[in-house]
């Protein structure tokens, strides 16, 4: 039989992370496959119990709406739940046990390390499984303070108190602060969701959008981020970041270093 991962999700038609992992797999020579999942919540639990019987099957990556629900059904050694409390990634170990992680935060700071953001302001949008990795990342970089545009004030609040960030919870009409750093941590501006608009007059012109969405790569966000000319950071980055720790996890053995620009390529089509 052939191993195989899979991404969750609902919906789960836009994911490209098949895309990536199979294009990795050949690249590498290797047997196995790479699924997609369209998932109801009602169903997690039975889908987990069933992949844990079937030894071919290496993991899940997994998307909305699923980040925060999924860890009451596998095991947490690493207690994401107390850190992050959202998962993206679950793996089977070599004692077989289904084990959470999280690669969205390595996937989100990746391409940003090398920016000083330290002591810096940072906006970010949403406040879901997403948000959490995003504001995990920014604690770690010694962020000055978040400003958190939500629908949802309290519980914001509770995620900035959470990660013990200085900072403040706005509405999504309310006008932005200046800051170093813009983040779009929601599926605001996605295909099928609502769209995200939001003024980036009040930014500096030395600040960097990032915009987690990768349907469509480019985003009205991202569009009028670069009208600014702005620095800006597509979703095609985090995705491919977080993918390649997860790949890993799956498969036992790393990306291969080559065939980036391909790789980006098969994605833009």
């Amino acid at each position: 039989m052939t191993h195989y991962a899979e991404v969750i999700g609902h919906p789960i038609a836009h994911s490209k992370s098949p895309l990536i992992h199979k294009f990795w797999l050949t690249q590498l020579g290797l047997v196995g496959d790479y699924r997609a999942q369209d998932l109801q919540p009602q169903d997690l639990e039975c889908y987990f119990a069933e992949r844990a019987a079937d030894s071919d099957w290496r993991g899940c990556n997994i998307t909305i709406p699923h980040k925060i629900a999924a860890l009451d059904f596998v095991s947490d050694p690493g207690d994401v739940r107390s850190s992050i409390g959202a998962i993206n990634t679950v793996f089977r170990n070599d004692a077989g046990a289904l084990v959470a992680t999280n690669t969205d935060a390595g996937g989100f700071y990746g391409p940003i390390a090398d920016i000083p953001i330290a002591g810096e302001t940072a906006v970010v949008i949403g406040a879901g499984g997403a948000a959490r990795a995003v504001l995990f990342a920014l604690a770690q970089a010694d962020i000055g303070e978040v400003v958190l545009v939500a629908r949802n004030g309290l519980k914001a609040a509770g995620l900035l108190a959470h990660f013990g960030l200085k900072g403040k919870v706005i509405g999504l009409d309310a006008r932005l602060p200046d800051a170093a750093l813009l983040v779009n941590a929601s599926p605001l501006g996605m295909v099928g969701q609502e769209a995200l608009e939001i003024d980036l007059s009040p930014l500096s012109e030395h600040a960097i959008v990032y915009d987690l969405v990768y349907a469509p790569v480019e985003t009205p966000l991202l569009k009028a981020a670069r009208m600014r000319d702005l620095e800006t950071v597509d979703g095609l980055e985090m995705l491919v970041g977080q993918a390649a720790i997860a790949f890993e996890l799956f498969f036992g053995v790393a990306p291969p270093d080559d065939g980036e620009d391909a790789l980006r390529a098969l994605l833009l089509t």
